[in-house]
């Protein structure tokens, strides 16, 4: 296979051009990541001129293609706080930087992330029916998918179209099962790897958070669930750092090694001054379903210790079933395809505990909290 590099990608969108100047030169060109044939770039703008910059985002991606030895191109615009210009462009960034200094989001209550230590441990299954559950409850609830690196809520919520901008300035949510949903997974084909460093990374989740339409003066989000990537690195600390969190949920399974990693997620939160509402045990228990007999393969009540010993609650215990995953898989979320069901029953009781805390606490932390790291 023909080595693709960095710098025959930026000679061929040398070819591209946006008025009196290319993209390049123009200083348009963000980051590029090249990995096995896949090409990802982004191109830093002015909010202002996303509609009449789509086509030219179009024609860089076909320009990308055209390189020998390129399987799959994508292209990405972010938004920049002043718009590049000749004089002020810098060709060479290493990626994006944050169109806005963050802070609250207009129209939006409280914002809450399901975030996890470790990967593999159903976060983004708990966030669907966790956002899910508050709908049926009659909140106005919205949920962004802010794991970059691995989107599935398009998958679980069983909507994949590209979401529609038609002023140029917010993308328009889409919306499923009475949840509006961002993810950076509308915006990219499905199985296109993304490759990127933290700054793309960081300006991707600064403009799911603040260049989406999330409320109108009819209908405010009384609650945003954030859908956060495993760990906790950049993303993490971003979200911390630009919108007023009310409170993270941590999700983890009984073994040792998830509740270990589940320790660093609860300690993370704390050391950037948000709160912890509590721990969530999913695949608690196994329900065979062929003769309804249960067991622990990843043992049992790990998470619920862990939380009695950190100082939190332990908000609900969820099974391990097939119901859960197939309707994952299936673009229904168990509290909406099953709500009688007692994997739903789980979900909803969870949403009822996290309701119950906010309203005990509904301006916690409405200033955005601080880094205070010892």
């Amino acid at each position: 296979m023909t080595e693709v590099t960095e710098a025959a990608v930026r000679r061929a969108l040398g070819n591209v051009k946006f008025g009196d100047q290319d993209i390049v030169s123009a200083g348009f060109l963000g980051g590029i990541a090249i990995k096995n044939g896949s090409v990802q770039a982004t191109l830093e703008i002015d909010p202002k001129t996303a509609a009449s910059m789509e086509p030219v985002r179009k024609e860089a991606e076909s320009c990308i293609s055209a390189i020998p030895g390129v399987l799959s191109a994508t292209v990405v615009m972010t938004a920049e706080s002043k718009p590049k210009t000749a004089a002020t462009s810098t060709p060479n960034s290493n990626g994006p930087q944050a169109g806005s200094d963050g802070g609250a989001i207009p129209g939006v209550g409280a914002i809450i992330a399901v975030a996890s230590g470790k990967g593999g441990v159903g976060k983004s299954t708990v966030a669907a029916n966790l956002a899910t559950a508050m709908a049926r409850q009659g909140l106005n609830v919205g949920l962004l998918d802010a794991d970059i690196y691995g989107p599935s809520m398009p998958r679980m919520l069983g909507r994949t179209e590209r979401p529609d901008s038609p002023d140029g300035k917010q993308l328009i949510p889409l919306k499923a099962h009475g949840v509006k949903f961002m993810s950076i997974g509308l915006l990219v084909e499905e199985r296109t790897p993304m490759i990127w460093r933290g700054p793309m990374v960081m300006s991707a989740l600064q403009q799911m958070l603040h260049d989406v339409a999330w409320a109108s003066p009819e209908e405010p989000i009384d609650v945003l669930v954030l859908d956060m990537p495993p760990g906790t690195g950049d993303a993490q600390l971003t979200v911390a750092q630009r919108v007023p969190l009310a409170g993270a949920i941590i999700v983890s399974t009984p073994q040792d090694i998830a509740l270990l990693d589940a320790r660093r997620g609860v300690s993370m939160f704390e050391k950037v001054n948000v709160p912890v509402l509590g721990v969530v045990e999913n695949m608690s228990v196994y329900v065979c379903p062929s003769c309804g007999h249960t067991a622990h393969p990843f043992g049992h009540g790990g998470a619920k210790a862990e939380a009695e010993a950190l100082g939190v609650p332990c908000l609900a215990e969820i099974p391990l079933t097939l119901g859960i995953r197939e309707q994952g898989d299936a673009g229904a979320p168990i509290v909406v395809a099953k709500p009688e069901s007692a994997e739903a029953l789980a979900f909803l009781g969870l949403a009822d505990r996290v309701a119950e805390i906010l309203n005990t606490h509904p301006t916690r932390n409405q200033d955005g909290p601080a880094i205070i790291f010892e």
